[in-house]
């Protein structure tokens, strides 16, 4: 109960920081909705998807590039904290370890989940509609929420070990770009044989079809459970490596 109280405070914290500098969730929501813009109203009727409009189409590929912008800002927080000295002054306080990460940890999902809802504001504007039920919904909601763990606990080990700002947050870059490489703006039977074999068989395809069908309201298939298996494993991979550098944080 101490350490849950402790991340509570923790994360009030980051959460204020937030708040008086709101530029985080305005940026994190900015790029993709631009994106939406650009590839719906520009490019959108030179690609083809099926029966979907490429709105419904696009939307899961938009989502999953707003939770990998999101977690560079919380590599840059964790980095501040760590040069600023604070992690290692609420070290030298009678304050659970753990509760310092969680309390960015949690920052990073109420964050992300604020910028997602904004998105999904403006794609409904858009003309997205869905079919989704309720259980739908919630599947949705848990998919993108182990995806943002996955990654902010990846975040985790360059906001503490990296040596400048730009070093915390250069890591997310490849992240935003691994959703062009997949199903997520494009149907991958257009792609040539490598970058087709890649497309398919990379983490963010499974997560984007599972999305896609869920929003539809049909049955999802296997892309469910490899999705789940690649955001469970990777959280879980990420957090082991993450607290094995924390550890050696003063």
């Amino acid at each position: 109960m101490k350490t849950l109280n402790e991340t509570v405070v923790l994360f009030g914290r980051s959460m204020r920081h937030i708040q008086r500098s709101p530029d985080t969730i305005i940026t994190v929501a900015i790029m993709p909705i631009a994106m939406l813009l650009l590839f719906v109203y520009v490019l959108g009727g030179a690609i083809k998807t099926g029966s979907d409009s490429y709105v419904n189409y696009l939307l899961p590929g938009i989502l999953l590039i707003a939770v990998a912008t999101g977690i560079s800002y919380t590599a840059v927080r964790i980095f501040g904290d760590t040069k600023e000295g604070i992690i290692a002054r609420l070290h030298s306080m009678p304050v659970s370890r753990s509760a310092v990460l969680w309390g960015h940890v949690l920052t990073s999902l109420v964050s992300t989940a604020l910028s997602l809802v904004v998105i999904f504001g403006v794609a409904l504007l858009m003309g997205f509609r869905t079919g989704a039920g309720i259980g739908s919904w919630a599947a949705v909601a848990g998919i993108l929420a182990l995806f943002t763990l996955a990654l902010t606990w990846l975040a985790v080990i360059p906001g503490l070990t990296a040596s400048s700002i730009d070093g915390a947050s250069a890591f997310a870059y490849p992240l935003i770009f691994l959703p062009f490489i997949s199903s997520a703006f494009v149907p991958t039977d257009t792609m040539p044989g490598p970058v087709r074999f890649f497309a398919e068989h990379q983490p963010v395809t499974a997560i984007v079809e599972s999305i896609r069908d869920l929003f539809r309201g049909v049955p999802v298939g296997s892309d469910i459970w490899i999705a789940l298996a690649w955001c469970v494993g990777g959280a879980l991979i990420a957090y082991f490596f993450a607290m094995r550098v924390y550890r050696r944080v003063r």
